[in-house]
């Protein structure tokens, strides 16, 4: 059995990698004294899985991850233990046990939905989201293992709403293609006439097959 957890990661710790937030994460299970499992061999360790690693900077505020258990516990009391022993700007906020036939967070997350707002020029990026979502091709480039490629990332962006003062995102995420949100921001400054610019970017959920929220699934 395992719980699926659903998770924020706020503040300054935007500004940690995954690999600091998973041994933060196994540090406080292990403080918290729940019933976790771990793995065999002469290392034991607990084996987490996170439905898709946040970029660096960028705050998650529904970020998704499965843990293993001993044995059955209720999903309050997890919580209340592992928030116990967590930093402040990083809290569960919800836990459901599953079996361990559950599909992975990782195999069902197809997409992620974001908060974008722009430092300046703000009404300018905004007014130009209609025009931009009506084209059928948005060319851009992203950095890979063979240097800088040209994609196009319409296919990727399912949805692009201005809001009164932000975009409203929903992105894909998954292994057959990811359009992350500094991508999206610099094709959409380009069509607008906007140079470059550094977002504050929020994760506010991920998203299955169906596009139902992924803890959900």
């Amino acid at each position: 059995m395992k719980m699926l957890v659903v998770f924020s990661q706020t503040g300054g710790l935007k500004y940690i990698g995954h690999l600091d937030l998973m041994r933060a994460m196994q540090r406080a299970l292990r403080r918290s004294g729940l019933p976790v499992k771990y793995s065999q061999g002469f290392n034991p360790h607990i084996i987490l899985g996170f439905a898709a690693p946040l970029s660096v900077g960028t705050e998650g505020l529904r970020e998704v991850m499965e843990v293993p258990l001993e044995k059955e516990i209720s999903a309050q009391h997890f919580l209340d233990a592992l928030n116990q022993a967590l930093p402040p700007l990083i809290r569960c906020v919800s836990a459901r046990q599953v079996d361990d036939s559950h599909p992975a967070p990782m195999a069902l997350c197809v997409a992620a939905r974001f908060s974008i707002t722009p430092p300046e020029e703000r009404q300018k990026l905004l007014a130009a989201v209609p025009g931009f979502m009506e084209r059928t091709s948005i060319p851009a480039t992203r950095k890979s293992k063979k240097g800088m490629v040209e994609i196009d990332i319409r296919p990727l962006i399912y949805n692009l709403i201005a809001r009164d003062d932000h975009l409203d995102a929903v992105l894909a995420l998954a292994e057959s293609g990811t359009c992350k949100p500094e991508i999206l921001i610099q094709a959409l400054g380009e069509y607008a006439g906007v140079s470059s610019m550094r977002c504050q970017i929020v994760r506010t959920g991920l998203l299955s097959a169906q596009f139902a929220p992924l803890e959900d699934a």
